[in-house]
Order: C-alpha cells, then sequence, then structure tokens
C-alpha cells in the first residue's frame, strides 16, 4: 500500500504498469477514492502507467488541517497534483478525471498546461450547482453525517435500471462515499461550490475529451456541450445508459472512449 509526501500531505496512490509508458494520471470524484477507476486502471494498464491517487481529504491520504482556508479548493487540488507527480519524479502526463476530479483536470490543465499531455475529463462540468445547494448539503453532513445523504446520492451516481439489477455495485459505492471522512467531503463540496473554471477553459491548449452520461442529472450532456464549446481543440462524448459515475456503470464503454482518445497520443 504506497504511501508518499507531497508537499503537506501523505498521499495515497497505486502506480502501475510498464514503467517506460506514457503515464496517464487518474483523479477521484466527491466522495470516493482510488478504487472508482478499477475498471480503467485493469485495462489501461495493458498500454500505459496509470496513476491513481486519492484526493486530499479522500480515501486513505490526509485531511487538510483544520483551520486551513486553501484545503479546500480547486487551485489548492491542482496543485496537490503537480505536488505528487513532482514527489514520484514524474513530468507529463495524460489526466483523466471525473466530477470534481474534472474540475480539478481543467485547472490542472490551465495552470500547468506543461505537465499536461491530454485531458479527458468525465461527467463534469466548468460549474456545478449552486452555492445553495452546497452549503445545504455541507451543513447537513457535518452535522448528520453522509450516511443521511447515500441513499439521494445513489440516485444521481446510478441510473435506475443500475440500482435494481447491479445492486451490489451500487451498495460498494454508497460504502466508499459513507466512509469518507466528513471533514473531507465537506472540504470538497466547499471547493466545487466556490469553483468557476470558464477562464480556466479558454486557457486550455492540450487535446481534450470530454465524456458524458446521457443519464447525468447533476452534470448533464448539455453541460458537456458548454465545456466541448469553450476548450479550444475537444470533443463531447455521451455514453447511453450512464449516469453520473459513468465509469462504474459504463466500464466497457468508457474505456473504449478513453482507450480510443489516449492511444491516438502515440
Amino acid at each position: 500500500m504506497p504511501f508518499v509526501r507531497a508537499a503537506d500531505l501523505v498521499v495515497h496512490y497505486v502506480l502501475e504498469g510498464a514503467s517506460g509508458a506514457p503515464v496517464v494520471m487518474f483523479a477521484n470524484s466527491l466522495g470516493t477514492n482510488l478504487h472508482m477507476w478499477d475498471a480503467q486502471a485493469a485495462e489501461l494498464a495493458q498500454s500505459f502507467r496509470v496513476l491513481r491517487y486519492d484526493m486530499r481529504g479522500h480515501g486513505l491520504t490526509d485531511v487538510t488541517a483544520a483551520g486551513d482556508p486553501a484545503g479546500g479548493n480547486v487551485e489548492r487540488l491542482a496543485a496537490d497534483a503537480a505536488a505528487l507527480l513532482d514527489a514520484l519524479a514524474l513530468g507529463r502526463v495524460r489526466f483523466v478525471g471525473l466530477s470534481i476530479g474534472g474540475m480539478v483536470g481543467q485547472r490542472f490543465a490551465a495552470e500547468y498546461a506543461g505537465r499536461v499531455e491530454a485531458l479527458a475529463i468525465c461527467a463534469t462540468g466548468s460549474r456545478i450547482g449552486t452555492a445553495a445547494t452546497w452549503n445545504e448539503r455541507i451543513a447537513t453532513v457535518e452535522r448528520d453525517g453522509i450516511a443521511v445523504i447515500a441513499d439521494a446520492t445513489m440516485g444521481r451516481w446510478f441510473t435506475e435500471r443500475a440500482r435494481a439489477e447491479r445492486p451490489e455495485l451500487v451498495r460498494g459505492f454508497a460504502n466508499m462515499l459513507t466512509r469518507t471522512p466528513v471533514a473531507g467531503y465537506a472540504a470538497g463540496c466547499r471547493a466545487v461550490r466556490d469553483a468557476d473554471l470558464r477562464a480556466d477553459d479558454a486557457r486550455i491548449r492540450c487535446r481534450t475529451l470530454i465524456v458524458a452520461g446521457a443519464d447525468d442529472p447533476v452534470t448533464t450532456p448539455a453541460m458537456g456541450a458548454e465545456m466541448r464549446d469553450a476548450i479550444p481543440n475537444a470533443e463531447l462524448v455521451v455514453l447511453d445508459d450512464a449516469a453520473h459515475m459513468l465509469c462504474a456503470e459504463q466500464p466497457r464503454a468508457t474505456n473504449a472512449v478513453l482507450l480510443r482518445f489516449l492511444e491516438a497520443m502515440r
């Protein structure tokens, strides 16, 4: 179980695949950990060096110290990604992120352009939700814990069909959510609440793939189209029968889209 000191954090990560292959870096979503990408890592590690990590406040990575106001913003999360690459002596990567991980990817590609060969952002937006919605969620989890929002969250993450036919998958992701530290989850909520990446999108110059779930009520295909139009040289792919957690609900389709995009750079 590998850990590394990266700036102010001890980060949990997994690095697998051929040492000489191009590096694909995966960033997790709010309330998950690096295991959300298991299906992608298993396939992509055959062709790439795959780096997954638990974002600040998630999984086994440190939670931001109490009272640190910079712990809950996308700027810090993008800097965390750069610090992890430095700690592992890795240079340029092909970055893949979902939801908040996709927001981090937008900031990372804009601010650290020399380190990003390509960007794939899934189930995300340049802005997500409203301040009122995020403030209500923060207050709820800080008062009552994360378990009280689990059912509603699974209703956004997975389609009705997946919830009926694959209850074990949905339960596993509910466990992942509820075992996230409350402080880390709340900080992530604040990061999403405060993020407006429209100016960052205009600065992105690498090849960019946007993947949306056709049935995603959180980050809709229309939001994906807005990013496609804002990011130069971006393309949008919409996956059928997929809600927000598209990489887990439609792993084969997600893998096919990612491989086509990432392998085109060889």
